[in-house]
């Protein structure tokens, strides 16, 4: 951000306001954001960036755990650390109001939102990045309690730390099942992603391990790329069942370590079971959530097409043919700064650029580089055009892929939190 600061700006804004009077004095307009993931933080810092509106982001957690390259530590090439950001550069440079503590309602009739430490704020735009939350039951057995045996690691934190745990204390030769769920979910390539770095890290440690995948989905995202680099990598260490020839998932014995099919019952060393999943529960709460269980949005502003006012990004938002991915919903948040920027404060309109791109890992030095561009069109975001990583690329194209993965990841939590 260049020019002068807020900080530097205060005195004279307030002796201008006294000079102005109560009518010309009024406070800028107020902006909450719920939700500190990729999304919130990334609207959060853009809607404050140009010093026009006064902006509070809510998160609970002072810190905060990307999944991104969460898989990476999983196979003990990163450190969770090396994951983790604050919210200290957005409220230092930006001027955001951080406030710790979670949405426990939000009243779209009075605009205001209620804390569950007993605080309340009020707005005259809220942005909502509720991010996921899991459908627990569909899978008989595995309710919450079942996550601390059988972890689903799909929100980085202590359920990535267990699962790590768990894959260290393995004995060689034993078996990893990783239960994929039906989409929409968040990050689509990321269960594959998990069993090739994990099978990177058996191939070294317990290379008499097997992954056996039971997926809800007949295919997958760069599904022939993936087999191809199980096949290259780690020949006979990886299977996968797709659900026509298993009938899917039907329950877990979480004592027994076991993983039912309509097929057939598999045992797991280690259960990583990723449920179906949904719309994080404070947008259901709010009446963002449409009957699929998802949060209808307008592709150009990411206003709820169910709430006035409210804007969701992120996981919890439907949005065409945008995955449910970190980088997807940075790019949405943007586009939704703007939106409100332009609705408060009179700023030039812009047509939103939505891109995407995605590094997605199939072994310690081996990545796709995938990119994407989304455009709003017929009232949804369609896919005009994008660059995928093929079958039969050199290695040395992959591992040029795996060096740039690491500045991309820099350059983009430093975008997301300054």
């Amino acid at each position: 951000m260049t020019g002068w600061t807020r900080r530097e700006l205060g005195i004279g804004a307030a002796a201008l306001g006294s000079a102005l009077g109560p009518a010309r004095a009024r406070a800028r307009p107020r902006v909450v954001v719920i939700g500190g993931g990729i999304g919130g933080a990334t609207a959060a810092k853009y809607l404050a960036a140009g010093d026009a509106l006064d902006v509070t982001l809510v998160e609970p957690k002072p810190r905060y755990a990307t999944c991104v390259f969460s898989n990476l530590y999983l196979a003990g090439l990163w450190s969770l650390e090396s994951l983790t950001h604050g919210y200290g550069t957005l409220a230092r440079r930006y001027g955001v109001a951080v406030v710790e503590d979670a949405a426990a309602a939000i009243d779209p009739g009075i605009r205001r939102v209620r804390l569950t430490g007993g605080a309340s704020l009020t707005y005259d735009r809220l942005v909502v990045a509720p991010g996921i939350a899991f459908r627990f039951g569909e899978i008989d057995g595995y309710d919450e309690a079942a996550t601390e045996s059988m972890p689903h690691a799909w929100s980085a934190g202590a359920q990535t730390r267990l699962l790590r745990a768990r894959l260290e204390a393995m004995e060689d030769g034993g078996v990893l099942v990783i239960v994929a769920p039906p989409e929409p979910s968040r990050c689509p390539p990321g269960p594959y992603e998990r069993a090739s770095l994990a099978a990177y890290y058996f191939k070294q440690f317990k290379p008499r391990s097997k992954i056996i995948i039971l997926d809800a989905k007949d295919s997958f995202y760069q599904q022939e790329v993936f087999r191809e680099g199980w096949d290259r990598h780690y020949p006979g260490m990886i299977e996968w069942l797709p659900a026509r020839s298993t009938g899917g998932v039907t329950a877990v014995d979480v004592p027994a370590g076991l993983v039912r099919t309509a097929q057939g019952t598999v045992r797991a060393d280690i259960a990583n079971v990723i449920p179906r999943q949904t719309a994080g529960a404070l947008a259901h709460a709010a009446g963002l959530v449409d009957a699929g269980g998802w949060c209808p949005v307008d592709p150009e502003t990411f206003e709820s097409r169910l709430r006035p006012g409210i804007h969701v990004v992120g996981d919890a938002a439907r949005a065409g043919d945008m995955p449910k991915s970190a980088f997807c919903a940075n790019a949405q948040a943007k586009a939704c700064a703007c939106a409100i920027l332009t609705a408060l404060t009179g700023a030039r309109p812009s047509r939103p650029h939505l891109l995407g791109t995605f590094y997605t890992f199939l072994a310690g030095n081996d990545a796709m580089g995938d990119a994407a561009v989304f455009t709003p069109a017929d009232g949804t975001i369609r896919l005009s055009g994008a660059f995928l990583t093929g079958t039969g690329e050199q290695s040395e194209t992959r591992r040029r892929n795996a060096r740039a993965a690491v500045g991309w990841y820099d350059a983009f939590t430093r975008d997301v939190f300054g």
